[in-house]
């Protein structure tokens, strides 16, 4: 007999299964405030997009995954990562054409910021670049644009995807995912945050990469189980759970559990890796420590915010979060 379908599904317990504490910045609410009025300065922003912006709480995202940032340095993290936000959800209804326009549009802000005339993304894209190069390495900079460029090049790929109705395999997904989620540029911002000039060599260090990557992991597939439910609402194939559920044949909830030891996985990788880094003496160690501290800031921060937001589980989080209930949407028409 064919299996009945599912009307709803239990999350792992991935709060419990990270073994960091949560903090959080006495900046959140200064900076919730200021960015709210620069994202919404001059603007005709429906109200739609207002209330998405109020439920996405993302002030509190910042404040715990910048909990040390000074005030001017996280407030131009929670400028971008408000920005990145509104970035995707303005990409979740372009087609390929449309990101790639998008891209120009922000890259070339940030390569020809006294040349390029643009729209208002490319505005707030200079404005808080503005504000960010007069505290950030030159190796942070750099780090900062390439990783956004990466962002801009995986979200064209997506949107190309979502026109074809494709579902990569599991491999090319978790390659394109560690890209679209914004995440490589979100840890830029670790280095930035806490004003550290790590050398180039030392980022590069097979161990420190390793480690960005399964911090990447834990917080994108994690994302995936979280927003799944909204999701598969719209249709919407670019996660970890559909290509699961395509790529090893399985139903959903054996698909959400496979994905949960993934991000237990990902916790044990980044364990290990954190247990085998050398030394490149006191000064040098010390910042790398601090990088290290600001990843396990991401990782548990984004998984508690994940409850807080309404983005994943509207007005219901904290009770899902009690639970690990979650009772599926119907499907759009």
């Amino acid at each position: 007999m064919p299996s009945a379908v599912p009307t709803k599904f239990i999350l792992p317990d991935l709060v419990s299964d990270c073994p960091f504490q949560p903090h959080v910045s006495r900046h959140r609410k200064q900076v919730t405030t200021e960015t709210k009025k620069w994202l919404f300065k001059g603007d005709s922003m429906v109200r739609k997009m207002r209330d998405r912006y109020h439920g996405l709480n993302c002030g509190l995202l910042s404040a715990m995954v910048y909990p040390n940032a000074a005030y001017p340095q996280l407030r131009v993290c929670n400028d971008f990562l408000t920005y990145l936000f509104h970035l995707d959800n303005l990409s979740d209804d372009m087609d390929n054409r449309g990101t790639m326009t998008t891209a120009d549009v922000v890259m070339n802000s940030l390569y020809h910021p006294g040349q390029y005339q643009s729209p208002r993304i490319g505005k707030m894209t200079r404005d808080y670049w503005k504000r960010l190069i007069c505290t950030a390495s030159p190796g942070t900079q750099q780090r900062f644009m390439e990783t956004l460029d990466f962002f801009f090049q995986s979200v064209t790929e997506q949107a190309h995807d979502r026109q074809e109705g494709a579902i990569p395999d599991l491999e090319s997904y978790i390659a394109l995912r560690r890209d679209t989620s914004g995440c490589k540029t979100s840890f830029v911002l670790i280095e930035y945050s806490n004003n550290l000039d790590i050398p180039d060599e030392v980022m590069e260090h097979p161990l420190i990469r390793s480690l960005g990557e399964a911090a990447n992991d834990l917080v994108t597939w994690s994302n995936d189980i979280f927003s799944y439910n909204v999701e598969q609402s719209k249709g919407d194939t670019h996660n970890m759970i559909p290509v699961i559920m395509n790529h090893h044949s399985l139903d959903l909830q054996p698909a959400i559990d496979f994905v949960g030891q993934l991000c237990n996985e990902s916790i044990d990788r980044f364990m290990n890796d954190r247990a085998q880094l050398p030394s490149w003496g006191p000064e040098i160690d010390r910042q790398v420590q601090v990088y290290v501290k600001g990843l396990e800031d991401w990782m548990v921060g984004s998984l508690h915010w994940s409850f807080e937001t309404e983005r994943y589980f509207a007005k219901g989080g904290r009770e899902v979060k009690r639970s690990r209930v979650v009772n599926l949407l119907p499907k759009c028409t």
